[in-house]
């Protein structure tokens, strides 16, 4: 769609950018005397269901007025001027930042020193700090999204991911309203975000692989991950880096959210060498409950998620397939000469029953495979069981194994998933699944899944596999 002039008051001067849902514009306001510049984003929704038009709009404004909000209260987010809806289509008018982005900084003016990106640091986590004090989540922090503003070379915070997520909105199978888009960047984003619950750690994990970025000129998929933590490494690329800003960020960057900070208030105190209070610490557990989405009636254990798994191919997951690809493994799960389980296989550790509301199994078996999609192997591999992991069977030479296998799979959907019986600690998944290879090679395979419930971190982990 070309767009020239919207609600006959802002003329469109070029295009800035464009996404799957949306496409931003320079512009100029022509009913005020500066004719000042001004950003427009151009928003589609993802389902052109008329009934859902209402929804979506609604959604819409009330995310508008949350950026309304957080524009008017920091100088360093972008201030709204106005949100409209023309054409089937909705838009954002926003103040222009004149400057560079962090990836056009590194473009024009190579790595950046320790000094200048502890600066940047300093200076954003502040509006991470209150921008999580409003229970919201950015979910799309990357170089391309902070500018330093040319004025006073401020970094300022862009694109929150809210609105976009209202465009996605949907009628699941079950008939309730949801979002068939998760918001952010592949690399970028941990796993809990790209399963759809971001919590505030995910904007820091984001932030430090920004950093990362700005030190090394690598992106997350340039990194390699160690062999045997399976963490991001990075500092080869950047060796007169000290250890105690190493630490800051590689705290920031670990896989799972109980290890890294939890507030941005912690990571600038650590940055700052000085401790900060510990009733503004939130925890791990309090964060879930603040931002993971309201749940939706749980189906019967025999009902099939058609809908579910629909609903995550078409949304995307920023354009990235839930994939699973057990079946091409069978070095890995079935070696040579030893039989198949049992059709009611007794998992090698039981655990005590857990006091803590479980989620359910089926999004243990998402996150696993949303994990590999993303080249997040260790989050995947720490989704497995002790004793899985160390099957020499399996995984002849741990994590090494894992991975050299995983590298070799390009995509694998999710065709059907069926959550066969959740009691006590041990859940059982089938699942129909087409899985691509990089070699081209397609197969289909229909797999069940075995969980185990682990207390300590509160999570499904996958202990076993066999073939249906």
């Amino acid at each position: 769609m070309t767009l020239q002039l919207l609600n006959n008051r802002y003329h469109v001067i070029r295009t800035l950018g464009s996404g799957g849902f949306s496409e931003t514009f320079l512009a100029e306001d022509t009913q005020m005397p500066s004719s000042r510049l001004c950003v427009i984003k151009q928003l589609k929704p993802a389902n052109n269901n008329p009934e859902l038009y209402q929804l979506v709009q609604e959604r819409f404004a009330r995310e508008a007025a949350i950026l309304e909000k957080l524009g008017e209260a920091n100088s360093q987010i972008p201030k709204l001027y106005a949100y409209l809806s023309e054409g089937g289509q909705f838009y954002l008018v926003q103040e222009w930042i004149e400057g560079d982005t962090l990836t056009q900084l590194v473009q024009k003016q190579g790595k950046l020193s320790e000094s200048t990106v502890k600066e940047i640091l300093i200076s954003i986590l502040p509006v991470l700090d209150y921008v999580h004090g409003q229970q919201i989540v950015h979910r799309d922090i990357k170089p391309d999204n902070i500018i330093i503003r040319s004025s006073d070379r401020v970094p300022v915070l862009i694109d929150f991911g809210a609105v976009r997520e209202a465009m996605g909105t949907t009628l699941s199978s079950q008939g309730n309203y949801t979002s068939s888009i998760v918001i952010g960047t592949p690399g970028f984003m941990p796993s809990e975000q790209a399963a759809g619950r971001p919590l505030y750690s995910s904007d820091l994990y984001s932030l430090g692989l920004t950093a990362i970025y700005l030190l090394t000129g690598k992106i997350p998929q340039d990194l390699t991950s160690d062999p045997q933590t399976g963490e991001v490494i990075w500092q080869q690329y950047a060796p007169q880096i000290s250890d105690s800003f190493a630490a800051v960020l590689n705290k920031a960057v670990m896989s799972h959210p109980k290890e890294r900070y939890y507030t941005a208030d912690e990571m600038l105190a650590a940055l700052q060498g000085s401790p900060r209070s510990s009733q503004k610490t939130i925890s791990y557990q309090q964060q879930q409950q603040k931002f993971s989405p309201s749940p939706s009636p749980s189906p019967s254990p025999q009902k099939s998620n058609k809908g579910l798994i629909s609903s995550l191919i078409i949304g995307g997951f920023v354009g990235v397939v839930v994939v699973v690809a057990f079946a091409l493994f069978s070095d890995e799960f079935f070696p040579p000469n030893v039989p198949d389980s049992p059709d009611n296989p007794t998992p090698s550790q039981p655990q005590n029953p857990s006091p803590v509301a479980k989620p359910s199994s089926q999004t243990a078996l998402i996150n696993y495979y949303e994990a590999i999609n993303n080249q997040q192997y260790r989050e995947a591999w720490d989704l497995r069981t002790p004793e899985s992991q160390n099957d020499a069977e399996q995984h002849p030479e741990g994590y090494k194994s894992f991975t050299d296998w995983w590298t070799q799979v390009r995509r694998v959907d999710i065709l059907d998933l069926d959550v066969v019986g959740e009691s006590g600690d041990f859940a059982t998944v089938d699942s129909e699944l087409r899985y691509l290879l990089n070699s081209g090679k397609t197969i289909n395979q229909s797999l069940r899944f075995n969980f185990i419930w682990d207390n300590q971190r509160e999570e499904w982990l996958l202990d076993d596999v066999e073939r249906l």
